[in-house]
């Protein structure tokens, strides 16, 4: 197989600003032995990967040579590797894509999603998952439950977000949150908040037709349309100074910050999970927040949180179908092309009701 494998391997591959190919992706061999191989059947276009594609970077990861696109996945194991013993062929599994060193201080502690070495799918230079074949390690890929599809297995990754932050906000019944932006990580946001035990929530968003769908998913959540609004009307319409214990801002603007900063109560939270501001500095208010002792702490992607999203998942307390909007057929004979990943690709840009946009393989 391995053979094969090596000569017939398409994958998506950013080769600079707004250019695609699909290329033969060469996987190492042999199969090392803590690995897995995995034939893929679902990635998600997720908003890093666009931003790569119109842009050739964010912050300070450049893509500067040709580089295998796509990290929210799932698929089937074809292969293990000789001393893998929690995965058998067969498996289909969900594909935690950052694979972190375990040497660092931040992976000795627990916090491995901090590791400065982290070789994350997709990330400049490392490759991703948007090709028919993939190897990864073992213990990152995750068995998915049998009511579980490989869609919704893919969409583990974006979840996985709003669950650590969940976790880390300690999210629980009795708190009022604010939720600001309903992207996809938003929404997915919002369904780990109510999954937590939430139910006194207020998302906000600059698009009606992302807020139906938050309502949609969400009943009983107080959508704010922000479009338009000042600042100082828009933290009125939130319910005002300290209307919320928690605040997580899924955008990440000045002014989505500033309204975190305002609205969130004496002593509260905010999260910081958005990364929308194009610039790496912000001029926020800062003195009051530390004056009402509002802890703003960062949130980046998620450690040890895939089990718990999956059993989510399939208990029934989380439907991520309802965010698989649109869908990209890649299985069939020649058409795993540019020309369909591309316009997958122009399909996401396209915001409003476009959520997520789906390839399967």
């Amino acid at each position: 197989m391995q053979s094969s494998l090596q000569s017939h391997n398409p994958a998506a591959y950013l080769l600079s600003i707004n250019k695609i190919a699909v290329k033969n992706y060469e996987l190492p061999s042999p199969l090392g032995e803590h690995d897995v191989r995995i034939a893929i059947k679902a990635v998600g276009i997720c908003a890093s990967d666009v931003h790569y594609l119109r842009r050739g970077r964010i912050a300070d990861f450049i893509v500067k040579e040709p580089m295998v696109i796509g990290h929210e996945s799932a698929g089937e194991v074809v292969a293990v590797g000789k001393k893998v013993t929690n995965l058998v062929v067969g498996d289909r599994v969900a594909i935690e894509p950052g694979i972190a060193c375990q040497r660092c201080p931040q992976c000795k502690t627990g916090a491995y999603n901090l590791c400065p070495d982290m070789r994350f799918f997709a990330t400049p230079p490392v490759h991703g998952s948007l090709a028919r074949f993939v190897q990864h390690p073992a213990n990152l890929c995750f068995p998915l439950p049998a009511s579980i599809s490989y869609e919704e297995g893919a969409m583990c990754e974006p979840f996985a977000v709003g669950v650590y932050a969940c976790t880390k906000a300690k999210i629980r019944p009795g708190i009022r949150l604010l939720i600001t932006g309903a992207g996809p990580i938003g929404l997915v946001t919002l369904l780990a908040a109510r999954a937590f035990g939430a139910s006194d929530i207020i998302i906000t968003d600059v698009d009606r037709r992302r807020l139906a769908i938050a309502a949609e998913i969400a009943p009983g959540t107080r959508t704010v349309l922000v479009e338009g609004k000042a600042p100082a009307e828009v933290l009125h319409m939130v319910g005002g100074c300290g209307c919320v214990d928690v605040t997580m801002d899924c955008a990440g603007f000045e002014g989505t910050v500033e309204l975190a900063l305002e609205a969130t109560v004496n002593g509260g939270k905010i999260l910081l999970i958005g990364m929308g501001c194009s610039t790496r500095r912000m001029h926020i208010p800062l003195l009051p927040a530390a004056i009402r002792e509002v802890d703003l702490l960062g949130s980046f992607r998620y450690r040890n949180v895939y089990p718990a999203c999956l059993a989510m998942i399939a208990s029934g307390k989380v439907d991520l179908k309802r965010l698989i909007t649109h869908y990209k057929d890649l299985s069939g004979p020649g058409s795993f092309t540019a020309e369909s990943v591309t316009s997958g690709f122009a399909l996401s840009e396209q915001g409003g009701e476009v959520v997520k946009v789906m390839f399967t393989l």
